[in-house]
């Protein structure tokens, strides 16, 4: 069974709540399953996980397998790179080993990049009778256009079903190129966060949560098959929300 939960925090707790969600499930897949594999975004939620991470106690670093929900197709020295984010946010201020965060390969074009990307995350094991690679958690964002990862709407990516990793060339949002998980992947998680606090989200926010449009928004699109799927609000973005959480 799936289940999604809305989580409505204080705007200066939000970093601190994420951060120890994010820490109780890696030390929860840990002692299940011996390793922690989770799937980051960009944006502000990774300056809130490589500033707050690092200062929690208990964290097995070594079992963490840190892999990218998108990523963008650019140089590792420039600033629009996730994976550099979390490079310099993490390695050396954890026990983290750099071989575990797997990053893709931005002098290759984007259609190879995203074949090779394909190839590492196909080595997330399977689980719970799943048949695709199944991430522990997957730390997602919401554009103000209702997008996630690189799925933007309207596009072809949304009904892409035959491989894991795809490629995005023309991105309504730049960098154009990318790599991008798919949706059979996002929805074998076991579980998923979306950390969207703020007032600009509150729009959004309700047609994604409360909506019933067809088709749906990409981040509308975001339902796990077997797993909890965690929204980090703060009262500003849930002003226009119409249920109780």
């Amino acid at each position: 069974m799936s289940s999604t939960k809305v989580h409505i925090v204080a705007t200066d707790k939000i970093p601190s709540t994420i951060c120890d969600f994010v820490a109780d499930r890696s030390k929860s897949a840990i002692a299940e399953r011996g390793a922690f594999y989770i799937g980051v975004s960009g944006g502000s939620a990774a300056k809130l996980l490589c500033q707050g991470l690092p200062a929690i106690q208990g964290v097995q670093w070594d079992k963490w397998h840190v892999y990218f929900c998108d990523e963008r197709l650019v140089p590792f020295d420039n600033p629009e790179s996730t994976y550099t984010i979390y490079k310099e946010g993490l390695i050396g201020k954890t026990s983290l080993p750099l071989e575990q965060i797997y990053a893709i390969k931005p002098e290759l074009s984007v259609e190879d990049a995203a074949k090779d990307y394909a190839d590492k995350v196909s080595k997330v094991p399977t689980g719970d009778g799943r048949d695709k690679p199944t991430f522990d958690l997957l730390v997602l964002g919401m554009g103000p256009d209702g997008h996630t990862c690189s799925l933007f709407p309207g596009h072809k990516l949304l009904q892409e079903t035959s491989v894991l990793v795809a490629p995005i060339s023309d991105s309504p949002k730049p960098p154009p190129c990318r790599v991008t998980l798919t949706y059979p992947v996002i929805n074998a998680a076991r579980s998923a966060m979306f950390v969207s606090p703020g007032a600009g989200k509150a729009d959004m926010l309700q047609r994604v949560l409360e909506g019933k449009e067809e088709p749906p928004l990409p981040a509308a699109r975001v339902k796990l098959h077997s797993g909890e799927l965690h929204w980090f609000i703060d009262q500003p973005a849930a002003g226009k929300l119409q249920a109780k959480y």
